[in-house]
Parts: structure tokens; C-alpha cells; sequence
């Protein structure tokens, strides 16, 4: 039997999602969880990779299963976690589902305080506002869905034989007091480091480092932005999925 979970996670503590050696990822950690509580080894095959540091508010991976759960799965796994991971509820689909192949897209939403608030620390990106301008960080985010080759957003060691991706929607919104900046953007898919480096790319022309045509230039030539680095990773969250099914 093959069944979706649905959680979310703080990924402070973590090396991201995928399990890897030595290191603690959200994956090992629910895979443990799993394994007390049935007795066997699970695999959970996630719906797309975070980073280090990264966070999820809408995470869905699969895993199959022996037999019928004989108790609530989510109430036994929610002991058993830790406190920074969480499931929200646990679904059967049928077999041919795929938590990773079968999304027809996914959100990120990247959080910046403009100042220095201490229990934000861990959950959002601490940018001054001094000569940042909003309205350039919204001028370059409309540029997104224009545009399909995102050569010059991804990391170099990204291993995807194409850079094409469909955004569907890219957009900044910021708190009435100004001090709150929040980006949303969908696509299809997302390479690797993509939304980081947009970020960083974005604030380059946000504190006036370089103008909106430069970042438009970088976009059409598969150049990275001169001067851009990637934004902090305690900003973003893998916000949403939607799948063909379940409402999702």
C-alpha cells in the first residue's frame, strides 16, 4: 500500500532533505521515526530536495507500506518526531502515484526582516533597509514569468540537462510597517539553488547595485548577475506542491 504524508519542517538543525552520510537530514530523521513505529525499514521518497538550513511549510514525500495502518499514523509519528518536524496527515493514492514526478509545481516563499529581530533569526533573512527599494524588487520579479531559460539563476553543478522552467507567477509583498518583505514564486520545476540565487540577484538591483536591465541581460544571456551571491538560506520554504489529485 502506498501512502503520501504530508509535514512540514524547521530545517535549522538539518542538511536539508535527502539522507546523507554523517549528517543529520530530514529524511534520516523520518525514516527512523518510521521504521520504530512499523518494525521495518521504509522509504520515503520526498517530493524535492531543500538545502541546508532551509525550511518546508508544505512538504509531501511517499512511502509504501505492508499492510493497513491498525492505528492513526500521524498521531504515533508526531510523538515520535522531533519538534521541528511535523506531519500533518497521512493519505492512500494509488499505487502509480510519485510524491516527486507526479507535481505539476511547487512554491517557494522567501522571508526578509529589514531589521534586526532576534527571534527571527532562524526563520528569516535579516537584509537592512537602507536603500533598499522595494518597487525594484517587484520590477524584477515580473520580469520571471517572461522568461524560460534560467541558466544564469542555478548553481554551475547542477546536474539537469535543461534550464528550462515555467514560472507561473513571481511577485514581492511587504508588511504595512515596511519591515517584513515576503517573495512568492511558482513554477514547474526548480534547478538547483535557483530561488536563492534569484533572490540574491534580485537585492543586487533592490539596493541599486546594478539595474533592472542588467538582470533582465543576465536572464537572456545565461550569464550569472555580476556581483550576486546567493541569499541566505534560513529565508526560504517550500511553501506548496500541487498534485493531479487529491485536491492537492
Amino acid at each position: 500500500m502506498k501512502f503520501f504524508l504530508h509535514l512540514s519542517y524547521k530545517g535549522t538543525q538539518y542538511h536539508g532533505w535527502q539522507r546523507q552520510a554523517q549528517v543529520p537530514t530530514v529524511q534520516q530523521a523520518l525514516e527512523t521515526a518510521i521504521e520504530k513505529m512499523l518494525g521495518y525499514r521504509v522509504h520515503c521518497v520526498g517530493c524535492g530536495r531543500t538545502d541546508a538550513g532551509v525550511h518546508a511549510s508544505n512538504y509531501y514525500c511517499h512511502i509504501v507500506v505492508d499492510e493497513p495502518f491498525s492505528f492513526d499514523p500521524v498521531f504515533r509519528l508526531n510523538r515520535m518526531l522531533p519538534p521541528d518536524i511535523s506531519i500533518f496527515d497521512c493519505v492512500e493514492v494509488p499505487w502509480q502515484a510519485h510524491a516527486q514526478k507526479d507535481a505539476l509545481a511547487r512554491t517557494y516563499t522567501y522571508h526578509i526582516h529589514t531589521r534586526k529581530e532576534a527571534l527571527l533569526n532562524e526563520l528569516s533573512a535579516f537584509y537592512p533597509a537602507e536603500g533598499l527599494e522595494v518597487e525594484k524588487l517587484r520590477a524584477v520579479a515580473a520580469l520571471l514569468p517572461h522568461h524560460r531559460d534560467y541558466t544564469a539563476m542555478c548553481l554551475q553543478s547542477d546536474e539537469n540537462k535543461t534550464k528550462i522552467c515555467e514560472v507561473s507567477e513571481a511577485f514581492w509583498t511587504a508588511s504595512e510597517d515596511g519591515h517584513r518583505l515576503q517573495f512568492q514564486i511558482t513554477a514547474n520545476r526548480f534547478l538547483r539553488g535557483m530561488v536563492r540565487i534569484l533572490v540574491g540577484s534580485m537585492l543586487e538591483v533592490g539596493y541599486g547595485r546594478s539595474p533592472v536591465e542588467a538582470f533582465e541581460q543576465a536572464l537572456r544571456s545565461g550569464e550569472p548577475l555580476p556581483g550576486a551571491r546567493s541569499a541566505y538560506p534560513q529565508g526560504l520554504y517550500l511553501s506548496g506542491v500541487k498534485y493531479p489529485y487529491l485536491g492537492l
